[in-house]
């Protein structure tokens, strides 16, 4: 479910209400853990009641938000035990978000909740590694922030970023990136392996195994 806008409109109300100008926010609140953003722009308010009321907020709200085409699809051909969700948001928030989109949430389900430091920190990733048993090596993340980039980077994974929430040239950092998550597919091979492939890019250089 892609919640750009929807976090956008969410965090603009909030900030209204307590007179906070929104621009130096929308820099940097996509991909990062409610608690760290109001840390570090409003520490004059109480970082537990405001959280609180953003994650009721974000729960409640519908507008803005839209199915990704290839979500569904992409997580139906992977196989049980071999992915993983890890989201900034809490587990209200993104359990509310997967039901709308009609996807089962797999058993590891790493979110705001679960860490201390969110990203651009590796923890999360490196959680959810740990908990799928695969070494962050052999993982790939699929991520829409520079944030999330940066997370999947310093864990020691490959990362495929998806371009809407954050401008093409932001995403650099990425290994691979896809106009469209329905770009991304799996292949399994006859031993099991699972293969990675991006639509749209050069041979030589679209592909994770």
């Amino acid at each position: 479910m892609d919640s750009c806008r929807c976090v956008e409109l969410v965090w603009e109300r909030w900030a209204s209400d307590r007179g906070i100008d929104i621009a130096p926010l929308m820099k940097v609140l996509h991909g990062r853990k409610s608690s760290e953003t109001i840390r570090a722009y409003a520490p004059h308010l109480d970082l537990a009641t405001e959280v609180a009321t953003l994650e009721k907020m974000e729960a409640e709200e519908t507008d803005g938000l839209f199915r990704v085409p290839g979500a569904k699809e992409l997580v139906g051909n992977l196989p049980p035990g071999r992915w993983a969700i890890v989201t900034s948001g809490t587990a209200l928030v993104a359990g509310a978000r997967l039901r709308l989109c009609d996807i089962t949430p797999p058993p590891v389900f790493v979110t705001a909740d679960d860490i201390r430091e969110g990203k651009p920190a590796p923890d999360c990733y490196l959680m959810a590694a740990s908990r799928l048993g695969i070494a962050p090596a052999r993982c790939v993340v699929v991520e829409d922030t520079t944030a999330g980039i940066e997370a999947g980077k310093s864990a020691g994974m490959k990362v495929i970023a998806l371009t809407g929430t954050c401008e093409r040239a932001a995403l650099s950092a990425a290994d691979l990136i896809a106009s469209r998550l329905a770009d991304v597919h799996i292949r399994q091979t006859s031993s099991g392996n699972l293969s990675m492939v991006v639509d749209e890019m050069p041979a030589e250089g679209k592909h994770f195994r």
